[in-house]
């Protein structure tokens, strides 16, 4: 019995216990089960609140950011653990624990200029550490700038970089020196560019042919599209350069498109539109000034009676009708829009970008044509959850359509006279005013088209096998393929003449190139002592195929026809060419770093080329860059208004192969001429085993100091570069049956100067904040050697001691007050001018120094951003012939001699019979007098962005207001004075708006 009662005291007892832990479990899982509490707080700094803080929960995707006020809101466990991160302070890490209520003080980073990572090519290195000299644009400085040209976006901005834009049209180039010209060849001074790893080849598509429309053939660089790019940096030192070899002489520009980051989804949307118009126009002569001078001329050559053919003067044209020509011919409004749009975010293992853009541009010429290009890219990023495996796609694609007139009109719009006849007649068709000119509207007629498509591919596969040593490799492909005509049609020429389609033309060029590389590599890294020790090794094995062809047809039974080549009743090869590019190397590079205050950079490259003779084909380059951060010396006050001081220098070699392919061997050239029933062949080059590469000796030395905890902080630098083995055709005897032997010459180029960058931040509160940036480049360039110069086909376009960019020109001495003539100085004594003894004075074209001053303001929700270009240089006056010919003149020619005695700037006007006033007129284009000072200051760019407040915190409205090319003070009277290509569209000043919508 008791036992009995014992066991129901036991039963009691244990079924109390269940049932109080089944109690506790579901109190627990009811606990779990409701929802968390949301968690709150505010983000500031010691001057206030901070709006757009990024707040993650670490390890997930989970993530907001803080509003206008610094307020946040999200959810996470009580084990969780919050970031808080904002560019240009400290990042902090908080668990929330049973906190619901945040308040999270951040402090700035006072060493975030020196701790932003660069892409130094084969490995990045922090901005702090570096050895060589590298300068950087990022994305967002690309994407206040309304460009569609990545060059576009680089002028003005760094420090040795000079970029000159070569024409106003669509789809136009740019030229780009980075620490001026090492090559005797034009074609030999171009820079390496690599996207996202890849080496893209900038060497221009399409033929002179079809390319009339622009002074270089086409440019591929426009392929890339800017508002993609994350970030672009230039290599300029040895340091830097020498791990690429034979493709760094010139300097590298490493592009990166943008990466997806870890976070939620965000979608982003950009839009703008834009006008366009010529910013300067040259002061001509209105029809008075010019019929008065046209008078005159013909009385000075005694011409009492005007001849039949001068319609300007002899009552033909109205005299009274007065045209400003250049508004009337390039005076339109062109019309930009764009379109841009990405999605992106990951998680920690996976991250995305994927986006898109549209862009559209007219021109300022009359008429309906059109520059479109659209294009997409993707950017994946993979790890594995050990983060031993990684794994990055990269993938752009550009398409672009350019529909354009054949023929530039600036010249027509600068040549005409003011009272030349109208465009159109009274039935609207176009005006030959009875075959007395030439129409310039029907040039317009022609048109010049191109089709580019093209595609850059890049993967990177790497893999830590041991937790100091990394294998990777990168696989990249390149592919462009571009479709170029230009068309003459009947059309072109004036009715009267009855030219018809059998005297229609049609140029046709299509170039294809594709190009792959692999790069596998070994990096190893490890403390030792207290250093860091690193190690890379690596190959590249890169093949690159081209093919071009130039045909031209004339003949077409229609106009409609004119397209179809195979309508035309002759029809020509004129070019056609296909060749195989063949490269390989190894690369390394050894770096410690001490005490995070002393740093060695050793790299070497050992380069194999298809273009070089086979005594010669591979070569050796290298350099050694070391760096000293003084500041954190035991000798030196820390956290004092000295914040940071470095020391580097660096000296080494790169090469150029940039001479095209099969120069070395022997060559056969079709004639084009039958024989026999059989087109034959021709030799064209001669071989040479011995053809080398050009070797550029590169030193620098550098300074760089922080100051106030680097809110001042100033970079200077001294480099001298010398390039010799220069890859030249020596000229041989006639009778060899050749005009010239590719060989290397003797010869040795050099540029030195000088670098500053200052940037600094004046002033910073809570609502208000100013940053400034200066950067000034005073380079001298000059050809220090060249055996044999004077009896080479050189010796009229160099000289000793002097740069490579100058012109011989004749001596001007004035305008003589009793003839009326220019005079020139008699340099042989002979008692006439001829060439080329008496054109013997040097015209340095080199700018003496250029530069950029940019700045930025920011209060509240407003930024304001600004850049001012500045050089200081000479270029060459833009002539229209004699004064007193049947075209117009700049306006300064009224101050021209009239009679004996007279001290005037311009001499005697002749209507052309004048045959000592013609002649000194040609002498005159050729001499010193007709180069002018075109320095200028240029407001290079402009933008106004406001962050709109919107009701909801889920997304972010961006307006805008952008400018390009809007201010220009410069006493040059000849148009633009940054543009080197006389008779070619300037720049345009460009003016956009846009909206911009994250969420």
């Amino acid at each position: 019995m008791n036992k009995f009662l014992i066991n129901q005291r036991s039963s009691v007892l244990h079924y109390l216990m269940v049932l109080v832990l089944h109690l506790v479990s579901l109190t627990t899982m009811a606990t779990e089960m409701l929802p968390q509490p949301p968690l709150q707080g505010t983000v500031r700094d010691a001057q206030g609140v901070l709006p757009g803080v990024t707040v993650l929960v670490k390890g997930t995707a989970t993530g907001t950011m803080t509003d206008e006020n610094g307020r946040f809101f999200i959810t996470a466990e009580p084990t969780a653990i919050l970031v808080f991160s904002y560019l240009g302070y400290q990042t902090v890490e908080v668990t929330v624990g049973m906190q619901t209520e945040f308040t999270i003080v951040l402090v700035e980073d006072n060493t975030q200029l020196k701790e932003v990572v660069v892409n130094a090519g084969y490995y990045s290195v922090k901005d702090k550490e570096r050895t060589g000299s590298i300068s950087r644009v990022t994305a967002s400085e690309v994407e206040q700038q309304p460009v569609t040209n990545v060059l576009a976006a680089m002028q003005g901005r760094m420090a040795g970089v000079n970029i000159v834009q070569e024409t106003g049209m669509p789809g136009g180039g740019f030229a780009i020196q980075i620490r001026g010209i090492n090559s005797l060849r034009s074609d030999g001074n171009a820079p390496l560019y690599v996207i996202d790893g890849v080496p893209y080849s900038s060497d221009t598509v399409g033929s002179f042919f079809t390319s009339s429309l622009y002074p270089t053939t086409t440019s591929p660089l426009n392929s890339i599209n800017p508002n993609a790019i994350a970030s672009i940096e230039v290599l300029k030192d040895a340091d830097a350069t020498a791990i690429y070899g034979s493709r760094g002489a010139n300097g590298v520009v490493l592009i990166t498109t943008k990466k997806g980051q870890q976070g939620k989804t965000t979608v982003q949307l950009r839009s703008q539109l834009g006008i366009g118009q010529v910013a300067t126009f040259m002061d001509l002569m209105n029809t008075r000034e010019y019929l008065a001078l046209r008078r005159q001329a013909f009385a000075n050559d005694g011409i009492t009676e005007y001849p039949e053919w001068a319609y300007d003067v002899n009552g033909v044209w109205d005299m009274n009708r007065s045209t400003d020509w250049q508004k009337e011919l390039l005076g339109r409004t062109a019309i930009l829009q764009q379109f841009d749009g990405s999605v992106s975010g990951g998680s920690p293992q996976t991250q995305y970008i994927f986006g898109g853009n549209y862009s559209t541009q007219t021109t300022v010429f009359p008429g309906e044509f059109t520059y479109q290009k659209g294009g997409a890219y993707l950017n994946l990023t993979h790890r594995t959850v050990d983060d031993r495996f990684l794994m990055t796609f990269s993938g752009n694609y550009i398409s672009q359509r350019n529909f354009q007139p054949a023929t530039d009109l600036t010249v027509d719009s600068r040549r005409l006279s003011p009272n030349a006849p109208a465009l159109y007649d009274a039935e609207g068709n176009l005006n030959w005013e009875n075959s007395t000119w030439i129409n310039p509207l029907a040039s317009l007629n022609g048109e010049f088209r191109f089709n580019t498509n093209d595609l850059i591919a890049n993967s990177v596969l790497s893999y830590q096998l041991l937790p100091s040593l990394t294998l990777k490799s990168s696989l990249g492909y390149t592919q462009t393929n571009h479709l170029e005509t230009r068309t003459a049609p009947s059309t072109l020429y004036n009715p009267a003449f009855g030219l018809g389609p059998a005297f229609s033309a049609l140029f046709l060029t299509t170039t294809q190139r594709q190009s792959w590389i692999v790069e596998p590599q070994v990096q190893y890294k490890k403390a030792i002592g207290e250093g860091v020790f690193e190690a890379l090794l690596g190959s590249t094995f890169q093949q690159q195929h081209s093919s071009r062809m130039t045909q031209y047809g004339i003949g077409f039974s229609s106009n409609a026809l004119l397209y179809n080549l195979s309508a035309a009743t002759l029809k020509e090869v004129v070019a056609s060419d296909e060749t195989d590019y063949h490269y390989q190397a190894f690369f390394g590079r050894l770096h410690y770093q001490w005490k995070d205050t002393y740093f060695l950079n050793l790299t070497g490259r050992r380069d194999g080329s298809s273009r070089f003779g086979t005594a010669n084909q591979f070569a050796y380059f290298g350099a050694i860059g070391a760096a000293w951060i003084f500041s954190k010396e035991a000798f030196l006050p820390q956290d004092s208004w000295f914040s940071f001081g470095k020391l580097r220098m660096s000296y080494g070699t790169s090469g150029n192969d940039q001479i095209g392919d099969y120069q070395y061997l022997d060559t056969y050239s079709s004639t084009g001429v039958l024989y026999d029933g059989l087109v034959g062949l021709q030799p064209s080059r001669l071989f040479n085993p011995n053809f080398s590469w050009e070797t550029n000796r590169k030193f620098e030395t550098a300074l760089e100091l922080g100051f106030f905890d680097d809110r001042l902080f100033l970079t200077g630098s001294y480099f001298l570069n010398r390039s010799s083995n220069q890859l030249v055709g020596l000229p041989l005897p006639g009778t060899t049956g050749f005009t010239s032997l590719q060989s290397n010459l003797d010869a040795t180029v050099e540029n030195s100067g000088f670098e500053f960058t200052l940037r600094a931040t004046p002033y910073k509160t809570d609502h208000f904040e100013w940053s400034t940036q200066l950067n000034l480049s005073v380079l001298r360039n000059r050809l220090v050697s060249f055996p044999g110069l004077e009896d080479s086909v050189f010796r009229e376009q160099y000289r000793l001691g002097e740069p490579l960019s100058i012109q011989l020109a004749y001596q001007y001495l004035g305008v003589d007050p009793q003839t009326g003539l220019y005079q020139f100085q008699d340099v042989n004594g002979d008692g006439q001018i001829s060439f080329p003894d008496d054109r013997q004075t040097v015209v340095d074209l080199t700018p003496t120094y250029f530069g950029g001053f940019q700045n930025q303001l920011k209060y509240k929700r407003l930024t304001l951003d600004f850049l001012f270009q500045f050089v200081k240089q000479r270029r060459a006056s833009f002539t229209l012939g004699p004064a007193g010919g049947f075209n117009n003149q700049p306006a300064v020619l009224t101050d021209s001699w009239q009679s004996v005695g007279d001290v005037s700037t311009y001499q005697i006007p002749t209507a052309g019979f004048n045959e000592a006033a013609v002649l000194a007129h040609f002498l005159y284009e050729s001499s010193t007098g007709a180069f002018e000072d075109a320095s200028f200051v240029r407001l290079k760019n402009l933008s106004l962005t406001y962050d709109l407040p919107l009701s909801t915190k889920k997304v972010n409205c961006q307006l805008f207001l952008q400018g390009q090319n809007l201010l220009t003070f410069s006493p040059y009277r000849g148009g633009d004075p940054e543009f080197n290509s006389l008779g070619f569209l300037p720049p345009l000043r460009v003016v956009s708006t846009g909206v911009q919508f994250t969420f």
